[in-house]
C-alpha cells in the first residue's frame, strides 16, 4: 500500500517537473537535468510534505511547488555527490550517475541549475501563494541548501572519512547533510498552513528527527541491502571510511537507537490522531524498506 502511495506521489511531481521544464527555454542542460531529477527516486521528501500537508487540511495544489523545489535540491546534492571529486559513485537509482552519462562539465552545470530551479519554481507567479509566505518558503530553503545544510553536511561528511569523530559530530554532521532538507519540508508545511514561530520550529525540528531515520536507513541498506535493489553500490561506507553511527556504536546499538528514534517520531504525531496516518506509515516504512 505504502509503496504504491510512494510511486502516485512520485508521478504527480515528475508530470509536473517535465511540465515547468518543457516550459523553459530550450538549453543543452535541460536532458541531463530531466535525467537527474525525474527518473527513478522514491521522493520520500514529497511524499511527507503530502502527507504533512493532510494534517492541516492544505490543498495539494499549493503544495506541489513545494514538492518540485525539494526535489531539484535533492536531485542537485546527488548529482554533485557522485562526482568523482566527491563520492565518486558511477551508479544512482539503477542507472549510470549523470556525469557518466553526460561527462563531469555538464553534470555539475546540471546540479546547479536544477539548485536554481527549485528557486524559480517557488517564485513562480502562477503559484497562488502569498508573497510573505513565498518569501519564508525562499529563505527557509536557501538555508537548508547551502553551507548550513546540505552542503555543508557533505563538506564534513568529506573531511569526516577515514577520522575518528564523536556521536555529536556525526548527528550535526547527518542533520546537515540530511536532515535539513527534511526539516524544511516540514517548516514550509507550517508556513503554508499559517503556523506560528514556534509551532513551525517544532515541525522542523520533527522533519530534522525524520531525515536522520532516513540517513540511518540509508546506512543500514549500505550493509544489509543489495546492489540491485537499492540502485547504486553497496557497501562502500566501510571502504571509503565513512564516519557513521554504525561505525561508532555498532550495527546492533545502531538499530536500538533507530528504533528509539523511530517511536519518538511516532509519538509526536499521535497528537494528530487519524490525518497523521499517511505520514506515520511512511516513517515505518523510511526504517523497515529494503530498497
Amino acid at each position: 500500500m505504502i509503496k504504491n502511495n510512494l510511486i502516485k506521489s512520485a508521478k504527480k511531481i515528475d508530470k509536473f517537473l517535465i511540465n515547468f521544464l518543457n516550459r523553459q527555454d530550450k538549453s543543452l542542460l535541460i536532458q541531463p537535468m530531466k535525467y537527474g531529477v525525474i527518473s527513478g527516486g522514491k521522493k520520500i521528501r514529497s511524499a511527507i510534505i503530502m502527507s504533512a500537508g493532510k494534517i492541516f487540511n492544505i490543498d495539494q495544489k499549493k503544495l506541489i511547488n513545494v514538492c518540485a523545489s525539494v526535489e531539484c535540491i535533492h536531485s542537485y546534492s546527488l548529482i554533485h555527490d557522485d562526482l568523482p571529486c566527491m563520492d565518486n559513485d558511477s551508479t544512482r537509482r539503477g542507472k549510470p550517475s549523470t556525469h557518466i552519462k553526460f561527462g563531469e562539465a555538464s553534470a555539475v552545470l546540471a546540479g546547479n541549475s536544477l539548485l536554481t530551479l527549485a528557486f524559480e519554481i517557488i517564485a513562480d507567479k502562477n503559484y497562488n501563494v502569498n508573497p510573505k509566505s513565498k518569501n519564508e518558503i525562499i529563505k527557509s530553503l536557501a538555508f537548508c541548501s547551502g553551507h548550513t545544510g546540505i552542503a555543508g553536511g557533505q563538506e564534513l561528511d568529506l573531511k569526516f572519512e577515514n577520522k575518528k569523530k564523536s556521536l555529536n559530530q556525526i548527528i550535526l554532521m547527518q542533520k546537515k547533510k540530511t536532515g535539513k532538507l527534511f526539516s524544511f519540508c516540514l517548516y514550509a508545511v507550517g508556513v503554508l498552513a499559517n503556523k506560528n514561530s514556534k509551532e513551525k520550529k517544532l515541525l522542523s525540528t520533527l522533519g530534522e528527527e525524520i531525515g536522520l531515520l532516513f540517513q540511518l536507513a540509508d546506512d543500514f541498506l549500505d550493509i544489509k541491502g543489495s546492489k540491485k535493489l537499492v540502485g547504486k553500490p553497496i557497501k562502500k561506507d566501510n571502504k571509503k571510511g565513512k564516519s557513521t553511527l554504525i561505525n561508532l556504536m555498532g550495527y546492533k546499538k545502531a538499530t536500538i537507537y533507530a528504533n528509539n528514534l523511530k517511536k519518538k517520531i511516532l509519538l509526536k504525531l499521535k497528537k494528530h490522531g487519524k490525518k497523521a496516518k499517511d505520514l506515520s506509515d511512511i516513517i515505518e516504512f523510511i526504517l523497515d524498506r529494503n530498497f
